[in-house]
């Protein structure tokens, strides 16, 4: 029983730091109809921007802030720049954006360097607390908070608030948005820019949680997250957190029994889900 709890915590934290970088993606999708590829960049330029401001202030909660930061400027540059001549058009989308994420991972080398940055864990997060037989990690129950804090204020805005109804309004119809006068252009880069500063949250998570950062490291999520919203259903925000979590989990059970299919077990995952329902787990035929 304890070696289960460990593995589910283990597993939980994982699929967490998978739902912000997937949720993002969900969020832009559901509404903007866009493939973004390039979404893998934020989550790796917000790790690297978390180190650094944690080097220069020694403040968990600056770096942090500083990782947003970086994810709302990159959201605006890439909606603007990047995405908006696309729109419409997902061949597009998938090489333009494709091709900017080789940008952004290469220009990561170029401002921090090639070789891996090493990553702490703030004090107030270190160490863990013994239940038992059972071993809860601080810093990995603390990002299982703050995930499930980031998907309750995401619903809690798109299903209370007059920005969520026009968000919601948006996803299933915006001509008619665009008609009641209501700027749809605007709604799309809020969208934008909270799923990108999403993205770059977990990449902040992420760096202390792996331990070190490196330009790659975009890439290879972002084809986790990828997994996940086909696994939860493309445009759906619930889907995701519940894929990421199945993710997450199938992950830390294959990586302690079946090592060998540690990697393999999600795109397997992605292949069943594909063949039986390929609208996702979490969405509705009609």
């Amino acid at each position: 029983m304890a070696l289960f709890l460990n593995l589910m915590i283990n597993g939980l934290a994982t699929g967490m730091l998978v739902f912000l970088l997937a949720a993002g993606l969900t969020l832009i999708f559901g509404l903007m109809d866009v493939l973004n590829f390039a979404h893998g960049g934020f989550f790796a330029w917000g790790a690297f921007s978390a180190v650094w401001f944690y080097s220069l202030s020694g403040s968990f909660f600056v770096a942090t802030l500083g990782a947003l930061a970086t994810g709302v400027i990159l959201g605006i540059i890439t909606e603007k720049v990047i995405i908006k001549p696309v729109y419409g058009n997902h061949i597009q989308q998938i090489l333009i954006t494709l091709g900017f994420m080789l940008v952004l991972t290469e220009f990561i080398k170029v401002v921090w360097g090639p070789n891996q940055m090493a990553a702490k864990t703030p004090q107030v997060l270190t160490g863990s607390w013994e239940l038992g037989n059972v071993i809860l990690i601080k810093y990995r129950v603390f990002i299982i908070i703050v995930a499930l804090i980031v998907f309750t204020l995401v619903q809690v805005v798109l299903k209370k608030t007059k920005i969520g109804l026009i968000v919601r309004a948006g996803v299933m119809d915006k001509e008619m948005v665009q008609a009641l006068g209501i700027n749809i252009k605007k709604v799309f880069m809020f969208v934008f820019i909270v799923g990108s500063a999403m993205a770059a949250l977990g990449g902040a998570l992420m760096a202390p949680y792996s331990g070190v950062v490196y330009a790659e490291m975009g890439m290879e999520y972002a084809i986790l997250a990828f997994n996940v919203v086909v696994i939860g259903g493309m445009g759906s925000f619930s889907g995701s957190l519940f894929a990421a979590i199945l993710v997450g989990l199938s992950g830390s059970f294959m990586a302690y029994f079946v090592p060998d299919l540690s990697l393999a077990v999600n795109m397997l995952l992605m292949a069943i889900v594909l063949i039986f329902r390929p609208q996702g787990l979490f969405v509705s035929r009609g």
